[in-house]
């Protein structure tokens, strides 16, 4: 009986997938954009496969049940990663091509007669085999096209705003103060900052998500002329807030660049959401083995049920849904400072006001 039913698949494979084809163009709506739904896909290799493991007879031994799972595997994986290159098809579709599939064989092979349970069984799992090996494929692969599309994205961006950065500060510094223009080139730097923050946000929590790490360029760093540079460039735009504790000794071995990024999206967060016109203090200090900052502001508290979810991506506090940008800030300092080994929490309270604790080794074991 097994012989015949592989011999009955084998004489109609070719009106099988033409069956499969004309449900799945009535069935499946990405299919009416596709020119072939045989040629182009996997479907023949399929049905080759299954007439061979149909027609197997006696116990196969463990060298063969793997060569059939990884030439299962290869067969589903080629049909998802073709599917994910189309822009109508979803995963719903995918697999809904898969449960046609499955209907149409047991129509055709149980025409003449019933086919036995072990024949129902291998077809069953062989299509289920398939529809998980697809689906997870076609995941993959769309992820891996939404990644390539957000780096090639985020580099063109990125040229252009560097071109029209450029041309404000000349502008800028033609300038002389009191112009009434000036005021509004340094908003035009302030936004084009922010902007491109915020792209460079997209495309680092793009590339965690995808299960990447971070580039990191680690070296000797003076923490404290770093903090004053921070400081500097901030006080152009947020005005004379800002106050540095620290002496000129603290150093560590750190990804200077990092660092900063980390800095400055904690001081520009306690710009937004503290008391307007109040200090805000960077307070660095250096231990036997460890370096600590902290950034304190004034103001409202971030109440104890947003605490626990400032630092995940594209999630934020109540108080912060009228601010500009992603909602990765928070999330991608703590992937940075826990990639120098290093802790990143949050104190708030209404008498004390919130501060952020940044806590990493002078020589930190390289987590990346």
């Amino acid at each position: 009986m097994s012989n015949q039913a592989s011999d009955r698949l084998q004489q109609n494979a070719e009106r099988i997938m033409q069956m499969w084809e004309a449900r799945a163009r009535d069935e499946v709506s990405a299919s009416l954009h596709q020119d072939s739904l045989i040629l182009q896909n996997s479907l023949p290799q399929f049905l080759n496969q299954l007439v061979a493991e149909l027609s197997a007879t006696g116990e196969r031994t463990s060298a063969q049940i793997e060569a059939h799972n990884v030439e299962s595997t290869r067969i589903g994986k080629l049909h998802g990663r073709e599917r994910a290159g189309y822009a109508d098809y979803s995963m719903s579709q995918l697999i809904f091509e898969y449960q046609i599939l499955r209907q149409v064989l047991f129509q055709v092979l149980e025409e003449e007669a019933p086919l036995e349970r072990r024949e129902r069984d291998i077809i069953i799992n062989s299509v289920e085999q398939a529809v998980n090996d697809a689906a997870t494929q076609f995941s993959q692969t769309l992820q891996d096209i939404q990644e390539l599309f957000m780096v090639t994205l985020t580099h063109d961006f990125r040229n252009s705003i560097n071109i029209v950065k450029m041309g404000t500060q000349l502008t800028l510094r033609r300038l002389e103060r009191g112009d009434s223009h000036m005021d509004v080139a340094v908003r035009m730097i302030s936004a084009i900052d922010r902007l491109d923050s915020m792209i460079q946000n997209l495309l680092d929590a793009s590339r965690l998500r995808a299960g990447q790490s971070l580039k990191f360029e680690f070296q000797e760093c003076c923490l404290h002329t770093l903090v004053q540079e921070v400081v500097e460039d901030l006080r152009f735009t947020h005005g004379d807030r800002f106050v540095v504790v620290s002496n000129s000794d603290v150093k560590s071995y750190c990804s200077r660049k990092e660092i900063r990024r980390v800095i400055e999206n904690l001081a520009i967060n306690a710009v937004k959401y503290g008391a307007p016109n109040t200090p805000i203090t960077l307070t660095l200090e250096q231990t036997e083995t460890h370096v600590n900052l902290t950034i304190h502001n004034q103001g409202n508290p971030i109440p104890p049920d947003a605490q626990s979810i400032l630092f995940q991506q594209f999630r934020r506090a109540a108080s912060a849904q009228g601010q500009k940008g992603w909602g990765l800030g928070l999330f991608l300092a703590k992937s940075i400072v826990e990639a120098h080994g290093g802790t990143i929490t949050v104190e708030s309270t209404e008498d004390k006001g919130t501060s952020f604790f940044i806590k990493f080794p002078i020589l930190p074991q390289i987590c990346v």
